[in-house]
């Protein structure tokens, strides 16, 4: 586990201004600056490669399934891409938190409100009230340490996660909903360096592809602070998961905004997502479960 250095994220251009959501590295650079690991930025180069457009990545998603039939989309790709776990034993890559993180880097902080650590993510904590609306999604996210030898890694044990993402419109809590937090939670590992939650599936908003953020910290002591982190990244969710779950009622913009943008625009997956894309089972009508290794 060494102490990693964002990669360079660019900005998704469109011919519609984008949403100010997760506009990449740049765009977050002063809310990074205040973070333990961007010291790291400040070195030789570093600054200027945080500023720099990132290059292409790989392939398209993954094969087709239908809304009613149970799917498994293994790790994202089309045929014949990397998946997860073809990749070896490299590290999960730093990315942006985003402008919403709420660890208290820019505003709120919800690791310092009482409720925040449970499996159920659905719902709001504390003194908000309110349930998110969507197609049921479970993922769990399993943290091993790479930076030994094998490529197996080892599992670990004790680790805490902080994960976040938007609602079915788009909208993130603490932010675009003040009043509320729900979608956003912490959970302690497992021996097996597991975090499993209850949420329900992202939509898709202007000029991102969808996805689901997270930061892994050591322990669960540690995560009441974002200079505690190990890593911030996000993981990936398959295109033909994504189809099925946004033909689906509530979901209507989420169609447009997938057709607008590809992993290989994506400012944050198109310099490669071979170990940030999930392996997703499930059907619209049972719900879905995302799977996510975490090598850090």
């Amino acid at each position: 586990m060494r102490t990693p250095s964002p990669r360079p994220d660019a900005v998704h251009e469109e011919s519609e201004t984008p949403e100010a959501h997760d506009l990449g590295l740049s765009h977050d650079l002063p809310t990074l600056l205040n973070r333990r690991h961007a010291i790291g930025l400040l070195t030789a180069g570093g600054l200027a490669a945080a500023l720099a457009a990132c290059t292409s990545g790989t392939g398209s998603s993954g094969s087709t399934g239908s809304t009613g039939s149970p799917t498994d989309s293994a790790g994202g790709g089309a045929p014949g891409d990397a998946t997860q776990a073809d990749v070896g034993d490299g590290e999960i890559p730093e990315e942006t938190g985003g402008p919403y993180p709420a660890d208290g880097t820019n505003g709120p902080n919800a690791l310092t409100t009482t409720g925040v650590v449970r499996s159920d993510i659905t719902t709001s904590f504390g003194d908000s009230s309110g349930t998110a609306e969507g197609i049921p999604l479970t993922f769990s996210l399993t943290v091993v340490d790479v930076s030994g030898d094998g490529d197996a890694g080892t599992a670990v044990a004790g680790a805490a996660v902080y994960a976040w993402h938007c609602d079915r419109e788009g909208r993130y809590s603490m932010y675009d909903l003040a009043d509320q937090n729900y979608l956003r939670g912490v959970q302690e590992a497992d021996a097996d360096g597991t975090v499993t939650f209850t949420s329900i599936f992202p939509a898709c908003y202007a000029g991102r592809w969808p996805h689901i953020h997270f930061e892994v910290y050591p322990s669960l002591d540690d995560a009441t602070s974002a200079t505690n982190r190990m890593r911030t990244s996000q993981l990936a969710l398959p295109q033909d998961v994504c189809e099925a779950v946004y033909a689906t009622t509530g979901y209507e913009q989420s169609v447009t905004n997938l057709q607008g943008v590809t992993l290989d625009s994506d400012n944050v997956f198109s310099d490669g997502y071979a170990l940030q894309m999930a392996r997703v089972s499930g059907s619209v009508s049972e719900g879905y479960t995302a799977t996510l290794r975490v090598p850090v």
